[in-house]
């Protein structure tokens, strides 16, 4: 027990010099007397020559230590010194993308007041729209709309503000994205819509507002894939009610020639293919490899969506 002390100890230790590591134990202090809101130190330092914009082996300076501990006074002082509302961390972070992660609604107002860029973008190509609406802050989403952020700006993998809310479950905040114009059917690099991935994660809400706002319930990614053929691969039972309530089409194959009802069947989940079936799946269509759904289930030696499929071949002869 005495060396897990230790070691949680030194690791603390660890984390503490090089969060603070810097070229003079100076700048240390002032960064350090930026982060726990010491205005007075911070005042006499910068008045013994310390470098405003002093940062540590990561690039962050003092002021965005200031924010990331909500240390409003010790924020605008530094502004008020002249610190670098733009400087960026080694990661591409700023003043403002750590003030929109952390939820800093005043701090956010200040920074933007003062400059700051909306269109800063962290190394994976997340700017603060991005990364407020990756954590459901939609005060913030509204505030930094309203100064001018692009609501279609996508990250490095084509993904916008709007995607990143339905990613992360956020209903209220994509509504807010789309009311001051994001694009509905924007796709990522992977061809998906803020939809496709809604329903891959079963975030319901989300589901639901998107498609209230007038998503395409069709939509293909680049693989010809919908958001009920996502949803059914996960096994996201609820969704793909919702997406059936709301008029997917349950015939529509992937580039593949894989339907919803043979990702169920692939699955052996034997609820998702009763409500496929109950919504005229058709048991008839096949792969590009020329499967039927029957033919999936005799593979998976599943002997009870076999017969179920059996018996709704027998009780529907349109679909022999």
């Amino acid at each position: 027990m005495k060396l897990n002390w230790i070691f949680v100890l030194l690791l603390d230790w660890v984390i503490i010099t090089s969060a603070f590591a810097g070229d003079s134990p100076r700048e240390v202090e002032y960064r350090l007397a930026a982060s726990i809101g010491d205005i007075d130190t911070v005042a006499r330092l910068l008045d013994e020559g310390v470098d405003v914009d002093s940062a540590n082996q990561f690039g962050v300076t003092a002021l965005m230590m200031a924010i990331q501990n909500d240390n409003f006074e010790t924020t605008a002082y530094l502004l008020t010194r002249g610190a670098d509302v733009n400087a960026k961390a080694t990661v591409g972070c700023t003043a403002l993308t750590f003030a929109a992660e952390n939820g800093h609604a005043a701090l956010t107002a200040m920074l933007l007041e003062r400059g700051a860029d909306l269109n800063a973008r962290t190394r994976a190509g997340w700017d603060s729209l991005a990364i407020a609406a990756r954590y459901g802050l939609t005060d913030i989403v509204e505030q930094l709309l309203y100064k001018g952020a692009n609501p279609n700006q996508g990250d490095n993998h084509g993904r916008t503000a709007l995607m990143h809310a339905a990613e992360k479950n956020h209903a209220e905040t994509a509504a807010k994205l789309i009311e001051w114009g994001a694009d509905l059917e924007a796709r990522d690099a992977q061809g998906s819509s803020a939809l496709i991935i809604a329903a891959d994660k079963g975030h319901l809400e989300v589901i639901q507002t998107l498609l209230d706002k007038g998503a395409n319930v069709n939509a293909r990614d680049h693989d010809g894939a919908t958001a009920l053929i996502w949803a059914v691969g996960r096994g996201k039972l609820a969704a793909v009610e919702l997406l059936l309530r709301r008029k997917a089409d349950v015939n529509i194959a992937d580039n593949d020639g894989i339907t919803a009802l043979m990702e169920a069947v692939s699955l052996r989940d034997e609820e998702l293919v009763k409500l496929l079936l109950i919504n005229d799946a058709d048991i008839t269509l096949t792969d590009k490899q020329g499967r039927s759904a029957a033919d999936i289930a005799r593979k998976k030696r599943n002997d009870r969506v076999i017969s179920l499929l059996a018996d709704h071949a027998r009780t529907h002869p349109e679909h022999p």
